[in-house]
């Protein structure tokens, strides 16, 4: 028995020896910052930002830091996205397929590696696995977290295990908990990993008082795609004419019995999420502040992303979901003063599975080889360096929820020019973009007979990579509670 219960101390000293310090850090600190539902675009520096959107901080860390200009996700929903940052695992790996599934037992969060280093850990806001669930998760030293969507007034918070009401805009609330944890929460000994999830812009878009109406009177550029035209729909599947009228279009939203918060003008609406981006930027120029004014700044390493992107219109949706690219593509910033040339622009494709390896990377910890990532770390291409076997497409993958029917099952594939996408379970045609001659992707080339050899190879290369991976093995759960007044399944 005592040698039993000895081998089991070494086994267990073995494995946290595992985790350790891989090399040299390249910061002794990171900040994650995630939003949600923020636009690849909405960014004042980005060539096709409104011009009248005012995002200074977010200005301040692609002048000083670097943008990764092409960030995507490989699942385009809250949980699914947020589920494969703390992972590093597709969507197929870590099983949360919806907004309501919790990740299930087994699966490892990178922060749990990194606090078997030594490093110190936080999460700070919106969790959103195990929607109805705040309580403090493995991982993390310090916990503030709330229930679901949370509510952007006066939230309650989950903190340690204790639950404080706490008064205000919800992106003030959070970035106060996480300055007071950085100033006074910590153990000042240690390096820390803050991870900082902030509610906003989640639709319905609520501004903070003192920005609401501050865009009302600005000119939209709406896109092109947004019309009812044929032009818009005459290549395109069926089922996107059909969702701009069912849940998740525009034209469902002032009438639809789906949608509790029906909004019935649309320009109110683009003008109160550019309102709920200036907050939440004004947020991120208060933490990076603090930073300098902390002297932490020169030793920490912040990346800033958002969790999914957001249509205001295109193709005549609201929300996410799907594998058009203001849904699947994603704000993406990195600062490190003194670590990251001024200026610089990173170009291959990254994805939100890369988080976990760059973050490991970055503070110098040797992830154990069970943890098998499905993405790798970008941490050299912030260096400036080529890296010459960088991935030439990325994978993507949805599946379709009882209570939001209006997008399909489907799987994409996308290289830097062209993207094939499957829609699975309908009577459909499936769809071939070129993003440089059609980067809104208003004209599908699925039957146009020049590229059906591209076609085929793109979907095959897909489907046997998808396979390989086991994304193929679709999970399928009953529903609890139909929004549509149908059934309701027992408990």
């Amino acid at each position: 028995m005592h040698r039993f219960v000895a081998l089991c101390a070494v086994v267990v000293a073995l494995s946290v020896a595992a985790v350790g310090r891989a090399a040299e850090p390249f910061v002794k600190n990171v900040v994650f910052i995630l939003s949600d539902d923020h636009r690849y675009d909405f960014m004042h520096f980005h060539p096709r930002c409104p011009k009248w959107l005012e995002t200074p901080a977010m200005d301040r860390m692609a002048a000083e830091g670097a943008h990764v200009a092409n960030a995507f996700v490989s699942t385009s929903l809250c949980s699914p996205s947020r589920a494969s940052i703390l992972t590093g695992l597709y969507m197929h790996h870590h099983k949360v397929v919806d907004n309501q599934h919790p990740v299930r037992p087994g699966v490892t969060f990178f922060p749990q590696y990194l606090q078997k280093a030594g490093v110190q850990t936080a999460f700070i806001g919106k969790w959103h696995m195990g929607h109805d669930n705040d309580d403090p998760r493995p991982g993390f030293d310090y916990w503030a977290s709330f229930k679901g969507q949370g509510t952007y007034f006066d939230p309650e918070l989950n903190v340690n295990g204790k639950h404080v009401q706490l008064k205000g805009y919800n992106t003030d609330v959070l970035t106060k908990v996480a300055m007071d944890w950085l100033a006074d929460g910590r153990d000042k000994s240690k390096p820390f990993f803050m991870y900082l999830s902030y509610k906003a812009v989640h639709y319905p878009f609520v501004p903070a008082p003192r920005h609401a109406g501050m865009y009302a009177d600005k000119p939209i550029d709406w896109p092109e795609t947004r019309g009812r035209t044929e032009q818009n729909y005459r290549t395109q599947p069926n089922w996107v004419r059909e969702r701009r009228y069912s849940i998740h279009g525009i034209d469902h939203m002032e009438t639809g019995p789906f949608d509790k918060d029906p909004v019935p003008d649309l320009d109110a609406l683009y003008h109160q999420y550019a309102e709920t981006v200036h907050g939440l930027d004004e947020n991120l120029g208060k933490l990076m502040a603090y930073l300098d004014s902390s002297g932490l700044a020169k030793d920490t390493l912040v990346i800033y992303m958002g969790d999914n992107g957001f249509h205001l219109g295109e193709h005549g949706f609201y929300d996410k979901r799907d594998a058009f690219e203001t849904s699947m593509r994603v704000p993406m910033l990195a600062w490190a003063p003194g670590h990251i040339k001024p200026g610089t622009v990173v170009t291959p494709m990254v994805q939100n599975i890369d988080i976990a390896p760059t973050v490991m990377d970055a503070m110098g910890v040797a992830a154990p080889e069970s943890a098998k990532f499905d993405g790798r770390s970008f941490l050299p291409l912030l260096r400036g360096e080529t890296v010459a076997d960088w991935r030439d497409h990325i994978l993507y993958e949805y599946h379709w929820e009882w209570n939001f029917p209006a997008t399909p099952t489907l799987f994409a594939i996308r290289t830097d020019r062209y993207k094939y996408v499957y829609y699975h379970g309908t009577w459909d045609i499936d769809s071939l973009h070129d993003l440089q001659t059609d980067p809104d992707e208003r004209h599908n080339l699925i039957q146009v007979p020049a590229y059906q050899k591209l076609a085929t190879k793109l979907r095959d290369q897909m489907f046997k990579e998808l396979e390989a991976s086991g994304a193929l093995d679709v999970p399928v759960r009953p529903p609890h509670g139909d929004r549509l007044g149908q059934r309701k399944l027992p408990e």
